[in-house]
């Protein structure tokens, strides 16, 4: 794939082989900013996981304390007073039947899916919709409850689901190119620190292999693995 001028004089920029500390690391993604809009920070983190096994799937959620930087949208499937407290605590569809339908024609300006459990039948029906758009609600993860208001609010505030994909691989966005290089070091430390938190207990062999940074139109940057613990702090004592 051809890239143009400004891609390929960052991909110059640094040692494509060598593994930075994520200070340094996200100091050189902020540079990459060449854009007319403000991009996002992109972190991927490779793990040893074997997905394959039901017990080494990594799932959960996180809140960034210095937020994404975005406006995230929420749906909710939901009757009644739970439909009611949805529409209060700021969510941006409620519905049932209705909602499904819509989403069954196309609907995806979302970027959390929330139903209370007596909706599940009908969001069972979406699997083929949302499933592949890692959006299906699920109670492990807080967004099939019977406190849609606080799921909501949740949500709204910058609560947001991380997964490994089929090849066992993490994808987050931990922030904009904008944000101060403090604001992105503290969420790439909360982001790190919780997917070591996670550690499926039967995984086995090296849990972290690679873990790249980017931004939406730049290169990858390689960052250490074994840096993982107290990294706002290591970087405030350097």
């Amino acid at each position: 794939m051809a890239h143009g001028k400004n891609y390929n004089e960052k991909y110059a920029s640094f040692d494509r082989e060598k593994e930075y500390d994520p200070a340094d690391a996200i100091s050189r993604v902020k540079d990459f900013q060449r854009a007319k809009f403000d991009e996002t920070v992109e972190v991927h983190i490779r793990t040893g996981l074997n997905v394959r096994h039901a017990e080494e799937q990594l799932r959960g959620t996180i809140t960034f304390p210095q937020g994404l930087g975005k406006e995230v949208k929420v749906a909710v499937f939901a009757k009644g007073d739970a439909a009611s407290d949805a529409e209060a605590a700021g969510a941006d569809y409620v519905g049932a039947e209705d909602l499904a339908k819509q989403m069954e024609e196309g609907l995806s300006d979302f970027d959390v899916v929330i139903a209370s459990p007596d909706m599940m039948p009908v969001v069972g029906g979406l699997g083929r919709v949302l499933g592949p758009m890692g959006k299906m609600p699920n109670p492990k993860v807080g967004t099939v409850t019977p406190n849609v208001k606080q799921a909501v609010e949740e949500a709204k505030a910058g609560k947001v689901e991380y997964r490994t994909d089929r090849h066992g691989i993490v994808h987050s966005s931990i922030g904009k190119a904008s944000f101060t290089a403090e604001a992105l070091l503290e969420n790439y430390a909360t982001l790190i620190e919780e997917i070591v938190r996670a550690k499926p207990s039967q995984a086995k062999g090296k849990y972290l292999e690679t873990i790249t940074l980017t931004t939406t139109m730049g290169p990858g940057i390689r960052v250490d693995t074994s840096k993982v613990r107290d990294i706002v702090g290591e970087a405030a004592a350097a």
